[in-house]
């Protein structure tokens, strides 16, 4: 994976975050294209990895409530495995200015780390095959690295099989 210097002006709310819990990360900044169909594939390609490193925040209703899922861009969510891994019974994705408001970050640039109010979360049981992981660091064309036990541990989250292929 290619290495890129942290810079002053990438401070967002989840390098805060991950700086306050002491966590080691790598920043990734790469150039957006707004016009990209997919962000995670797009950083997938930008940061050169297999797209089943970099994961996508994707927020959902479990029940009601909003609820974080952290999946590999080479798959999609599966809601009904979310809700499961959750202890709910069902799911559905969430309105994307819910989630926006809720999180603090634009689509797109949600991250699972330092949003606005800390929501119940569940990573795919995939990241457990890699060292390192790439989610978003709060904004479009910028990536963080870390470990997926550190993520967990600082999300709070479910570790499950919620993506699907």
């Amino acid at each position: 994976m290619k290495k890129t210097k942290k810079q002053q002006s990438d401070g967002t709310p989840a390098t805060v975050a991950l700086t306050a819990a002491g966590t080691p990360f790598t920043l990734h900044a790469y150039e957006h294209d707004p016009a990209a169909a997919s962000y995670g594939e797009e950083a997938a390609q930008a940061l050169g990895v297999d797209p089943g490193q970099v994961f996508k925040t994707l927020v959902a209703e479990v029940d009601g409530a909003l609820t974080v899922a952290v999946v590999p861009v080479s798959g999609s969510l599966d809601l009904k495995a979310l809700a499961s891994a959750v202890g709910g019974k069902r799911a559905a994705m969430a309105d994307p200015a819910a989630a926006e408001r809720t999180t603090g970050y634009v689509r797109g640039g949600i991250s699972p780390l330092g949003q606005r109010k800390k929501l119940p979360t569940a990573l795919d049981a995939s990241a457990s095959t890699y060292p390192t992981i790439c989610v978003s660091a709060g904004r479009r064309g910028l990536e963080v690295e870390l470990a997926p036990g550190d993520l967990a541990a600082l999300t709070g989250a479910v570790v499950a099989p919620i993506a699907r292929a």
